[in-house]
């Protein structure tokens, strides 16, 4: 979806959409808001078939929902490619039963793709990382046509600005934040 920004802010800006499951929408929001280019993140839930839903319908498992970002972005500053590079250094896409210490079918990951060209570069990027050799399992993230996004309450929005010391005992605790120094070492970019 393109968008073109309006106002003295946005004049000339263009904006396009990616949508992003990554278990738990704090810390993948937290990484992908610090790339360059990217306008803003919203946590919410997308996927099932519930409207409207809440955390508590969401987190109970049974809507089909995720948690997941829906990002706005210059794709003339950052390609979408780079957006995909910082989701997968993100998460474990091996697991399919959710992420980390979040278990349940509302911590899956996937890739939303909101058109072909999006389509197109989420599986050159899945099969890029499959052939890496980087994991000795299949990588299990699903790409998916996007569906509607419902935005999340507000106190789960910037949730790592607003409660930092809770955020980074939480990403740790969970075992994020080790397993992902372990598989990328100094090449994680956050």
């Amino acid at each position: 979806m393109l968008v073109y920004g309006a106002g003295e802010e946005g004049a000339g800006m263009r904006e396009e959409k990616a949508v992003f499951a990554g278990g738990c929408f704090w810390c993948v929001e937290s990484t992908l808001e610090k790339v360059p280019g990217v306008i803003q993140v919203t946590s919410g839930y997308t996927g099932g078939s519930l409207k409207n839903p809440t955390y508590e319908d969401v987190s109970q498992g049974h809507t089909g929902h995720v948690e997941a970002i829906e990002i706005i972005y210059d794709p003339d500053q950052v390609p979408y490619e780079t957006l995909l590079d910082a989701f997968w250094r993100e998460i474990d896409p091996t697991d399919d039963g959710g992420q980390f210490a979040d278990r349940g079918s509302q911590y899956r990951t996937a890739i939303f793709y909101t058109n072909e060209e999006q389509k197109r570069a989420a599986e050159a990027s899945k099969q890029k990382l499959q052939d890496s050799g980087r994991f000795d399992t299949p990588i299990v993230t699903p790409i998916l046509p996007a569906a509607a996004f419902y935005p999340a309450e507000d106190h789960h929005q910037e949730y790592s600005k607003k409660n930092p010391g809770h955020y980074k005992m939480y990403r740790y605790g969970s075992g994020r934040e080790p397993f992902l120094k372990r598989l990328w070492g100094s090449e994680k970019k956050t």
